[in-house]
């Protein structure tokens, strides 16, 4: 006899098989332009400039340019846009957030002895909301070939009916609690009652249309802390080197629905309603350094160039799922006259074995025109292969490294910004371009985006504050497997930092 709600709350230690995949990977592999105004404004092209705190995050040796000890911090407004098109249907959702996201100090000390090449050596600590984790998605249509049935028998098909009849927690692999999900909500049932069994068929009619609803909430954020030191080599030479601590917290909410217009009990479908809820939540921490220099090529030219080796994460997830059916095939009343509604709810939080993460490294070149005290012009070029990206221990994810391998690949960015300077005023403005991290850009399209911004120096004080834009495109699959259909999003972000600098 199926078991249809679980009553005692349960908090489970699952073996190593995980559910992570390609998109989980990226979350934490890519990094947004983030960091003080002036560095937004002028769009993250600061690798041959330095002197800016967020300037550490592209090149550690910019930690020497500073003429002063400095110390600053940074809010900053985030609302993400996204459209969403499933099957012809067009549907939008945002999310608004408010956060300090920057805040650090640097300690420039001038060498006064003279007959010493090393002219100076700054230490600095920043740390920075790497990755802004805040969104919301919301995308509904007709689908006329798919069910979520597909998803639930994609992972039944396999598993025993032995194994879901007798179920206990701490021994179910997250594949077959997918399996157990479905079974007891009526989704699918066994092709014969043998406990033996391991083939499933679903209890959803076809010959209708499938309107489906997904709902994705998510909050959290991708932190980095630099302990930075630099030193200047005669005139020309900067080198400094970083040590990078990640932090990662992340939750993600959401919600299926699907319904359909297909035949009804006793001829048809037994379940017409489905609500299938997730929730994950994401925590773990990381490693990284960087290197970098920056070389005077003459008073007004100056190049860099800037290795960030790939993060260690080391991460852990929680998650726990219910499903809810509704259908005339579920009621016990006479007649089957009325709806009936079975809950499947473990009340179980699922606890992950730690698994590890790498992301892949990154190379950025750099070069900076200083027109006197009246402005300048900077370029930064980036090189990062996404397909060096991998979870560990291989053995746990051989299929999703051989996907992650071979659907991603290198992806390169542009980013260029310029400042202009009248008294104590700076006027800044900025273009990035970002190139798919995927082979295929129908998955994933290249991102472009502009800032701008203004500056204003009090003399110990500077107020900075800018505004950034940035525009992608980007399939979202409702599921890993078995109803793979995507939604089709169009995702807009906007940002407003200032940042208050304060000299020491």
């Amino acid at each position: 006899m199926k078991k249809i709600l679980m009553t005692a709350f349960l908090v489970l230690v699952i073996p190593s098989l995980h559910a992570q995949d390609i998109n989980d990977a990226l979350r934490y592999a890519q990094t947004d332009l983030n960091g003080t105004a002036r560095f937004r404004s002028m769009s993250g092209a600061f690798g041959a400039l330095g002197g800016d705190l967020s300037s550490l995050n592209i090149n550690p040796a910019g930690s020497v340019v500073f003429a002063n000890s400095q110390v600053g911090f940074t809010i900053s407004s985030y609302n993400t846009a996204n459209k969403s098109n499933y099957f012809g249907t067009n549907t939008s959702d945002s999310r608004n957030s408010f956060d300090i996201n920057q805040g650090g100090v640097v300690l420039a000390f001038n060498n006064y002895d003279k007959k010493s090449n090393w002219k100076k050596f700054a230490l600095a600590l920043n740390y920075e909301n790497n990755r802004n984790l805040d969104n919301a998605l919301f995308s509904a249509g007709t689908n006329p070939l798919n069910s979520v049935d597909n998803y639930f028998l994609s992972y039944a098909n396999g598993v025993s009916l032995g194994t879901l009849n007798n179920y206990y927690f701490d021994e179910l692999y997250y594949n077959e609690q997918q399996a157990y999900l479905g079974y007891n909500s009526y989704i699918i049932d066994p092709s014969t009652n043998s406990s033996t069994n391991t083939t499933y068929y679903t209890n959803i009619a076809t010959g209708g249309n499938y309107y489906q609803e997904n709902k994705i909430r998510t909050k959290g954020y991708n932190g980095k802390l630099n302990f930075n030191f630099a030193t200047q080599y005669t005139d020309q030479w900067s080198f400094g080197l970083n040590l990078n601590s990640h932090f990662i917290d992340y939750r993600q909410s959401s919600s299926f629905f699907e319904t359909n217009d297909n035949p009804k009990y006793p001829t048809g479908s037994t379940v017409d309603v489905v609500h299938f809820y997730n929730d994950l939540y994401t925590y773990g921490n990381g490693f990284s350094f960087q290197l970098g220099t920056i070389y005077k090529v003459t008073k007004q030219f100056r190049v860099g160039f800037s290795y960030e080796s790939p993060t260690w994460y080391r991460l852990n997830d929680e998650l726990t799922q219910r499903v809810t059916t509704s259908g005339y095939g579920l009621n016990s009343s006479q007649n089957n006259t009325q709806y009936g509604t079975i809950v499947t709810d473990p009340n179980t939080t699922m606890i992950f074995q730690p698994y590890s993460l790498k992301s892949p490294s990154k190379t950025n070149y750099s070069f900076a025109y200083i027109f006197g005290k009246k402005g300048l012009l900077s370029l930064d070029l980036s090189r990062k292969d996404y397909s060096k990206t991998m979870y560990k221990p291989k053995s746990d994810f051989p299929t999703t490294n051989s996907i992650l391998a071979n659907s991603l690949t290198v992806s390169n960015e542009v980013r260029l910004g310029g400042e202009y300077k009248i008294k104590n005023v700076s006027l800044r403005g900025g273009y990035r371009w970002e190139g798919s991290p995927y082979k295929d850009k129908n998955i994933m399209s290249d991102l472009n985006g502009y800032s701008c911004g203004f500056g204003y120096n009090f003399g110990s004080i500077k107020l900075d504050v800018s505004y950034s834009n940035s525009k992608r495109e980007y399939n979202q699959q409702f599921f890993s497997q078995g109803l793979t259909d995507a939604a089709k999003i169009k995702s807009v972000n906007n940002n407003i930092s200032l940042t208050m600098l304060f000299e020491l």
